[in-house]
């Protein structure tokens, strides 16, 4: 279902279509487009993505090389993502703690939100044994092949899977789960012991353990841990999933309240 079918309001084709050129540019990281490219993959005629392209190279939403015809993500949309990590309420209580977690550990911990069928990574602690070349913050990848994403669909149930799911599984490596009654076994462990396993099935090589932070209703955001495979033994398994508990805990604790988690006082005790 569309976002216009679920409120009700008419999409502006012009802005439904600025958004659709600049999350297919920014989907594509590394890999500058052509016209063509972009015209086929937004089903639009070439006159008219050009004519929006110059106006967002103009403004500096969109870069093109010397040559004029390879187009990018512009420095603009640099300022709209740091202002959203900037004002973000609850990245300023988890970055703090996040580090203090990796250091304990000297593993990788991530935090993540859910955005529809994806992950988005906003916040990264390395380890010091094995630094990426890369920041993965802004980053996004599938929720059902991560142990960000699964903690968080362990929280909804079935019926809920459907908005955060894409039609295909698509395997990430040979271990991606694929099968979706495969994948809500896995998430239905994940619910019974209360945390998330990501077996090689996003990168080959790397286990993750995922928690949710419910201070949301539905949980929204998660912390992981990165452990290269072979992975913990069973003691150490026990001493990340402790330690990912207990700094989900404080989170929590420190984290502003949600509406919907608050009781209903309204209706008063009766008597």
């Amino acid at each position: 279902m569309s976002n216009a079918q679920e409120t009700g309001v008419r999409d502006v084709k012009s802005a439904a279509r600025t958004v659709e050129l600049l999350e297919l540019l920014a989907a594509r990281r590394n890999r500058p487009a052509r016209l063509r490219e972009l015209s086929e993959a937004l089903g639009a005629p070439r006159s008219s993505v050009y004519a929006l392209i110059r106006t967002l190279v103009e403004r500096g939403w969109v870069r093109v090389d010397a040559t004029g015809t390879q187009y990018s993500i512009g420095i603009r949309a640099l300022l709209a993502g740091t202002t959203y990590l900037d004002t973000d309420p609850y990245l300023r209580i988890v970055q703090p703690l996040i580090t203090e977690l990796s250091a304990e550990l000297d593993e990788t911990i991530h935090y993540g939100r859910l955005d529809r069928a994806d992950v988005v990574y906003l916040a990264t602690k390395e380890s010091s044994r094995y630094i990426r070349p890369f920041s993965r913050v802004g980053r996004r990848l599938p929720a059902y092949s991560t142990a960000l994403g699964k903690a968080l669909l362990a929280e909804r149930g079935e019926s809920a899977l459907d908005a955060h799911l894409p039609g295909q599984l698509t395997p990430l490596t040979p271990n991606t789960l694929t099968d979706r009654a495969a994948l809500v076994a896995d998430l239905e462990r994940a619910r019974d012991r209360g945390y998330a396993v990501d077996g090689g099935e996003n990168s080959a090589g790397i286990t993750c353990f995922g928690v949710a932070l419910r201070y949301t209703s539905p949980a929204s955001d998660a912390i992981s841990c990165s452990v290269p495979l072979p992975g913990p033994d069973e003691t150490r398994t026990a001493e990340i999933v402790e330690a990912l508990e207990r700094t989900r805990l404080a989170i929590e604790r420190m984290a502003p309240v949600d509406p919907a988690l608050e009781p209903d006082l309204s209706a008063g005790s009766g008597g």
